[in-house]
């Protein structure tokens, strides 16, 4: 029988990860805020704990540029800190670092990703993945719903991290980043494969236990 074509690199990534991204998304803080039944004080809030995990990501990616498995990654279009900083001048006024704090969750998912960062750039990856190509993705969809809900203007302040002024084909971006995976996978051996796709699953699960310490923060009336 001939040999079965090795499943993409990136294919692995989104199949065996697609419970915890699902979980994630679904989330009972996400689906109370999109469904527009909590403020804006929610969604500034949400802005605030990314804010701190894309300056691990961003502070440490300098020195991954060079990486053989991680510098195909690190590309300046992706870049969100300053948008986000820019969406929290806008939401929480020139003061905004006043009383902003990361939550326990959001404090350990940023020290994973430094530690990361650090010490397994193949791991950085997985995170990288996760949350560039869903902004890029879902991320839209959130766009466009908070421009609505709160009438932010169209691709202005509020929501300009889930603006990417610098990609101009989206699409085509996401095939040249999947093959960047994929270029990436062949050069791993599978132990190293198969710890990225358990990393990426953590990356959801991390994500995913931000939402739930906002969603303590602000609870719903019964």
């Amino acid at each position: 029988m001939p040999t079965p074509e090795p499943v993409p690199f990136s294919t692995a990534l989104r199949t065996a990860s697609s419970e915890e991204h699902e979980a994630a998304e679904q989330s009972s803080f996400m689906s109370h805020l999109l469904g527009g039944r909590l403020g804006i004080e929610a969604y500034a809030d949400l802005t605030g704990q990314l804010w701190y995990v894309y300056r691990a990501l961003e502070n440490r990616a300098g020195h991954l540029a060079e990486h053989p498995l991680a510098g195909p990654f690190i590309d300046r279009a992706l870049l969100r800190t300053a948008a986000i900083e820019r969406d929290l001048a806008h939401l929480r006024g020139p003061d905004w670092q006043d009383g902003l704090a990361p939550l326990p969750a959001t404090a350990a998912y940023v020290a994973r990703v430094e530690e990361l960062a650090e010490t397994w750039p193949a791991g950085y990856i997985a995170h990288h993945y996760t949350r560039y190509l869903g902004d890029l993705s879902g991320g839209q969809i959130i766009r466009g719903i908070a421009e609505k809900t709160w009438g932010f203007e169209r691709k202005g302040d509020g929501v300009r991290f889930y603006v990417f002024e610098e990609v101009d084909n989206p699409a085509a971006f996401k095939r040249d980043y999947r093959a960047r995976l994929d270029a990436a996978g062949l050069a791993m051996d599978e132990v190293e494969r198969r710890r990225v796709v358990e990393e990426c699953k953590r990356a959801f699960v991390l994500n995913g236990a931000v939402f739930r310490d906002l969603d303590a923060r602000y609870p719903l009336s019964a």
